[in-house]
């Protein structure tokens, strides 16, 4: 016979009651009113989202990476564990008991993740803290921009005017971002105008559904061009050095 879930935490929201439940050791979920946002037995795709983003980046100097959403840090493991020590990451989480969360009862699940010394968690809005590093200028970019939101891109986002997804936020991302940065995002499912929104803007955009079987979510893996061949959407070079006028052939 199945254990009955304890409310561990809960905490009145815009959108619901937040809450923390747990049976057993290490069997915990996040609820939102009546939908279920997390499961601490189900996280491969939120694994696979923290690898694929941060791969390209564990010998790197001095990686810089954005992490939108704590979630129960299952992400955010993946993300450091694809790094080297010398690492800054910074994320972004809406509500200050998910942070406190992290950093007690569920802690154990990530080896302590939240506490990292490479890790500083800001509380806000994702798509602010873009904005403010896009103002900021080159030293506030990213080599990788990591979205595990528990709403991810759809059929009925806001094509242009979505604050994270549409064409404007995309964009907003695109300019925090190192040249070979990612942008990468978990969503429930595949999304074509998302994936349509991320080559207009000039990234090179790949897809996958991590592990067999089961319930499977999609990560949308979107790379930055190079510094040496980036190009602009107007088709016009961006090398530096370069002594030749284009209007002058």
């Amino acid at each position: 016979m199945a254990q009955p879930w304890k409310i561990i935490d809960s905490v009145a929201t815009d959108e619901g009651t937040l809450e923390l439940r747990q049976r057993g050791e290490r069997d915990f979920l996040i609820t939102l009113g009546n939908l279920v946002l997390m499961n601490s037995l189900a996280h491969r795709s939120e694994v696979v989202l923290g690898q694929v983003a941060c791969r390209h980046l564990q010998h790197h100097e001095r990686p810089r990476v954005l992490v939108g959403g704590l979630g129960m840090g299952f992400t955010l493991r993946a993300v450091l564990e694809s790094l080297p020590h010398s690492a800054e990451v910074v994320v972004s989480e809406l509500n200050p008991v998910v942070l406190s969360w992290c950093r007690g009862p569920l802690s154990d699940l990530t080896g302590g993740a939240a506490a990292d010394p490479r890790v500083r968690v800001e509380i806000g809005d994702v798509a602010d803290l873009i904005r403010r590093s896009a103002a900021e200028g080159r030293e506030s970019r990213f080599d990788a921009v990591v979205f595990d939101l528990y709403k991810g891109p759809h059929y009925h986002t806001d094509k242009r005017n979505d604050p994270l997804y549409g064409s404007r936020a995309i964009e907003n991302t695109r300019g925090v971002l190192k040249p070979d940065g990612v942008f990468a995002v978990w969503g429930e499912n595949y999304d074509a105008g998302f994936d349509q929104r991320l080559r207009a803007a000039g990234f090179t955009v790949s897809s996958e559904r991590p592990g067999r079987g089961g319930l499977r979510h999609i990560v949308f893996l979107a790379k930055m061009p190079g510094a040496v061949n980036r190009k602009n959407l107007t088709g016009k070079s961006e090398r530096r050095g370069s002594q030749t006028d284009p209007k002058k052939g």
